[in-house]
């Protein structure tokens, strides 16, 4: 039984060691992992709280690829590029060859959203989506230097804030009024801009990065949805995510606002299973790209690969923000739940807390040192996915 995984992030990695746990004949049982990197283990979301911590590109490695391929017994293809998949004939096609599988586990990540900047400067714009676009951006920046951020979501407020402790002057822009917007009420949202702002990070609300020029002497002139200029030696944008669903989509397989799977972890095709960023979990369009639920999903996805009927659960999960000037909680309601947010300052920081009509918690946001109380809410929160 040959099973296949396309992808070489904790997603795809969970998956092929709890499988090896499972099946440890490699013979009886081989693991092929195709991967466009190297295929080296690291911890992405430590991508956005890097550079204060003086972490470089290579000590963000925990494990090297020939070494995890080895400990998991993988049959390890780096820097392969997968430009095809016929799901009738389990077949993977890529820029090495074809390679045929009896199960196939799709990690695919996501892609960093572009937005429509023009300018000589446009094609600059750095994103951190991965360990290589780290490298890249740690190359470009400048020490002490004036960065635009574009996004003040979870990603922009991580990387302002280790920007702004590294010691560059950090201005951030978001079309909202508040940071996390998406997530957060604005009376959180505010209490989050305070903490940040008292780090050195400068905020432009209501407005977007719309033109960035390369200037004279180096750096770049952004220019803004009103019109005025700003320098910056880099534009970092964090904008969010768009799950990677073109392979699947191109194989047949069922892709809403990522590839759609089961409770199993199954695509639309039983014998291929999606988790991760690249992942949609149930038709109600609930993507998780974070950490707990991709290794929840990844035990799951590998007992059933070995034959077992197992489904995938999420409890609550909340994430916590990487922003030490503001400690950050948060578990936000459903999209579409009914009800509404109780904001309440507590002793050096704030709770904010989201129920519906019969008063049932279905949200949080725990700011400063109200993140204390996050495993006793916690535990009155509904599942994610049950």
């Amino acid at each position: 039984m040959h099973t296949v995984i396309v992808g070489s992030g904790i997603a795809g990695w969970t998956v092929a060691r709890e499988l090896r746990k499972l099946q440890p004949d490699e013979q009886a049982h081989p693991i092929t992992l195709i991967c466009a990197d190297t295929g080296d283990f690291y911890s992405k979301p430590m991508l956005s709280n890097a550079l204060a911590s003086q972490k470089t590109p290579s000590t963000l490695v925990m494990t090297a690829a020939a070494k995890i391929a080895e400990q998991a017994k993988v049959s390890l293809k780096p820097k392969t590029t997968v430009s095809g998949l016929n799901a009738a004939q389990k077949t993977v096609f890529t820029d090495q060859g074809e390679v045929h599988y009896d199960q196939l586990v799709l990690a695919l990540g996501a892609d960093p959203i572009r937005l429509p900047i023009t300018g000589s400067g446009a094609s600059d714009i750095k994103s951190v989506n991965d360990l290589t676009d780290y490298a890249a951006f740690r190359a470009a920046l400048p020490e002490q230097a004036k960065v635009v951020v574009m996004g003040a979501g979870l990603i922009g407020c991580e990387f302002a804030n280790d920007l702004s402790t590294a010691g560059c002057e950090v201005t951030v822009f978001d079309i909202a009024q508040w940071p996390l917007g998406r997530l957060l009420p604005q009376t959180a949202g505010d209490y989050v801009k305070l903490g940040l702002q008292a780090a050195g990070v400068r905020f432009e609300f209501g407005n977007s990065v719309t033109q960035v020029e390369q200037a004279v002497g180096g750096g770049y002139t952004v220019t803004d949805s009103k019109g005025t200029t700003h320098q910056a030696d880099l534009v970092l944008s964090a904008i969010g995510l768009k799950a990677r669903t073109a392979l699947a989509q191109q194989a047949g397989l069922k892709v809403d606002r990522g590839i759609v799977v089961d409770q199993q972890g199954r695509t639309s095709d039983a014998s291929i299973f999606a988790l991760g960023d690249c992942a949609q979990y149930g038709t109600s369009g609930l993507l998780l790209p974070y950490i707990q639920p991709v290794m929840s999903a990844g035990r799951a996805i590998a007992a059933n690969l070995n034959g077992a009927d197992t489904a995938i659960r999420f409890p609550a999960m909340p994430v916590t923000v990487k922003t030490p000037a503001c400690p950050t909680v948060i578990a936000p309601p459903a999209v579409g739940t009914t009800g509404q947010w109780d904001c309440q300052t507590v002793e050096d920081g704030l709770c904010a807390l989201f129920r519906d009509d019969t008063g049932k918690l279905l949200g949080m946001a725990l700011l400063g040192k109200a993140t204390a109380q996050r495993q006793a809410l916690t535990a009155e929160l509904p599942a994610l996915w049950e």
